[in-house]
Order: structure tokens, then C-alpha cells, then sequence
């Protein structure tokens, strides 16, 4: 996981938070509030959210687009659990919490460096014509 996960206020708008996402190369950032976790914004919502619905990115909040139903994981947790529940929740992202404060962020990207093989896996699952959900 990265333990410095990238964080805005809800109330920055969305052309401040693309730009802090391009800025730390990140696809997405959590929106908090003191210590309590808010919410997320991913590429994802901009797009569906401010591009597709044409809203005008430097006057609409992150607020108004960030998801609030985050899903989270703590830190002790099993990774196989983790993989499983972001292959049926289709995400790709998962703050980490410990003792309810954000401690880093887990994605698939990270999984994928600390288990190598589980990319072949996916390949030959890909390759076989089988459904590959983490991708």
C-alpha cells in the first residue's frame, strides 16, 4: 500500500482536484474532513460525473462528485479477502484504516507488485477466455 494516500478538502473543486491528481500522478484521492474519511474521487467520477454530464469542472466541488459509500480495509487483513471483495465491489482502490484514521491506500497496482505470480494467473485466466475481474 502507499502510506501517503493523497487527500483534498470537499470543498476544492473538481479542476483543483484533477490537477492535484496529474500533479502526484495519482487515479484517485480521498476527501476528508479533520481525520474522518469523507469520501473518494476517482478518474472514473470526473469523467461519468463532470465530463459526461458537461459540468464545469472549476465550479463544481469535489463534494458534489466524490463517492461516500467507501468501501475500506484494515491493515491486518487477509489479502486474498481484500482481492476477493474488490473483484465482487469492481473497484480498484481501498483505503486503509487503522483505528478510523486513514493510514495509506491499497490498489490493485500495489497487490500486483507484492504478488508478481497473481499477474500470470490473470494472463493465462484472460488467455482461456475466462472472466478476469481485477483488471
Amino acid at each position: 500500500m502507499s502510506h501517503n494516500p493523497v487527500i483534498i478538502s470537499s470543498s476544492k473543486s473538481v479542476k483543483d482536484c484533477a490537477a492535484l491528481m496529474v500533479k502526484k500522478e495519482v487515479g484517485s484521492v480521498l476527501v476528508k474532513d479533520g481525520d474522518r474519511l469523507l469520501g473518494i474521487v476517482t478518474e472514473k467520477d470526473i469523467v461519468h460525473k463532470v465530463v459526461a454530464m458537461k459540468l464545469k469542472p472549476e465550479k463544481t466541488s469535489v463534494s458534489d462528485i466524490m463517492t461516500t459509500k467507501v468501501v475500506t480495509i484494515k491493515p491486518d487483513q487477509d489479502l486474498y479477502e481484500v482481492m476477493v471483495e474488490m473483484a465482487e465491489r469492481k473497484i480498484r482502490r481501498l483505503p486503509v484504516l487503522h483505528n478510523g484514521k486513514i493510514i495509506g491506500m491499497l490498489t490493485v497496482r500495489d497487490i500486483l507488485k507484492i504478488e508478481p505470480e497473481l499477474f500470470d494467473l490473470l494472463v493465462e485466466r484472460y488467455r482461456a477466455g475466462q472472466h478476469v475481474p481485477l483488471l
